[in-house]
């Protein structure tokens, strides 16, 4: 049976948890304000810059390149391909459509 692949490596993961610990903490962080409303420091400031940096990190653990995901090979010649001398090959046009005038 082959391997499977996941779409995250083990670098994103970490990454995520650490998003969902910052996002958790910004939260409760302000649950536990005991100004009115929440309207102290806690709630205010703190609170929200937890939960600012947790959306950040989330946002970079979801586009981090991982290292388990295979790069698909192409089989297309390169547009710098180059013959048996070491000369290029220059690129061949396709033919331009023919119209008739009705």
């Amino acid at each position: 049976m082959a391997a499977t692949k996941f779409a995250f490596g083990r670098r994103n993961y970490r990454l995520m948890l650490l998003g969902l610990a910052l996002l958790a903490a910004g939260f409760i962080t302000m649950t536990l304000d005991t100004a009115d409303y929440g309207e102290g420091f806690l709630g205010i400031t703190l609170g929200p810059l937890l939960l600012v940096a947790g959306f950040i990190v989330e946002f970079f653990a979801i586009m981090a390149k991982s290292d388990n995901v295979p790069v698909a090979e192409t089989t297309a010649p390169s547009a710098t391909a180059t013959l048996e001398n070491s000369q290029p090959v220059a690129p061949v046009a396709a033919p331009r459509p023919t119209y008739k005038r009705s």
